[in-house]
């Protein structure tokens, strides 16, 4: 699932194709259950005609902003991404909306495993409302992290995946936090000293700018790994310590990196360095 450093990495890559400004003048569904907040016939209707007034993210959706008022949601979930086609393309079948522009090109939505949703929010906190902190603002401080940690009782892991918590973190870029800071991810978060949590908070903040600054990550070649416009892939895996790093040695220490499982999710790890 594209994590923080992805989603924006694709805001990004929209931002700088000239949408801004653009219209919709066609709206296609060809998934229904891609539209998550009326019958489809209802979104096209309410889509066809905005003008795009900007692009941005929260959490993992991107967010564009519309003329009359509501923000079109998309998330990505595991396997969305956007293609931006020139007049006259033809979908495949892992197209499932399309957003035809006022210049001839279309935006298509692309998802292999059909779990990428839409949203038209005219009160955006009912959806958006629920989610924690961004991680790379400047309100995001050691502090404030220690202050919702200590109100918790959990594991690690879970705690940092989830998105009421904090937003935009996914498996990726907790795994590689928690080892950038030496924690167990079944450490559980109230026994964290202030030590600790400003290890945690710097060790955050400098994966994802490091995720962003190699525009994201992509693990493989099949279709399911992330893709910005133009099938542009992440660079970031060439940077990863011990994400599906499973036998290979630890950067820091040389002990075999480990996977398990926390809370059904594939977790790796140093056993050394994260005691």
């Amino acid at each position: 699932m594209p994590e923080l450093p992805e989603v924006q990495t694709i805001v990004d890559d929209l931002n700088a194709i000239g949408l801004i400004g653009r219209s919709i003048v066609q709206v296609e569904v060809f998934w229904p259950a891609a539209i998550a907040t009326s019958p489809p016939a209802v979104f096209c209707r309410r889509i066809r005609g905005q003008t795009i007034e900007s692009i941005g993210r929260r959490g993992k959706f991107v967010l564009f902003r519309l003329h009359s008022g509501p923000i079109l949601a998309v998330h990505l979930r595991m396997t969305g991404r956007f293609q931006m086609a020139a007049k006259g393309g033809h979908p495949c079948r892992h197209v499932h909306v399309v957003l035809k522009i006022d210049d001839g090109r279309s935006l298509w939505f692309h998802d292999t495993r059909k779990f990428g949703r839409f949203y038209l929010l005219d009160h955006p906190q009912a959806v958006l409302g629920s989610l924690g902190p961004e991680p790379l603002a400047p309100h995001f401080t050691a502090e404030l992290l220690a202050g919702r940690m200590a109100r918790q009782r959990r594991q690690l892991k879970p705690l940092l995946l989830d998105q009421t918590f904090m937003a935009g973190l996914g498996n990726i870029y907790v795994d590689e936090a928690l080892w950038a800071a030496r924690l167990h991810p079944l450490r559980r978060s109230d026994t964290l000293s202030a030590g600790q949590i400003r290890a945690l908070h710097g060790a955050i903040r400098r994966v994802l700018r490091q995720g962003l600054k190699h525009a994201g990550t992509t693990l493989g070649k099949g279709q399911s790994n992330f893709y910005s416009l133009g099938d542009a892939r992440g660079g970031n895996d060439a940077h990863l310590k011990v994400f599906r790093r499973t036998g290979e040695a630890c950067p820091r220490c040389r002990s075999p990196i480990v996977r398990i499982v926390v809370g059904q999710r594939s977790t790796h790890l140093c056993e050394r360095c994260q005691t």
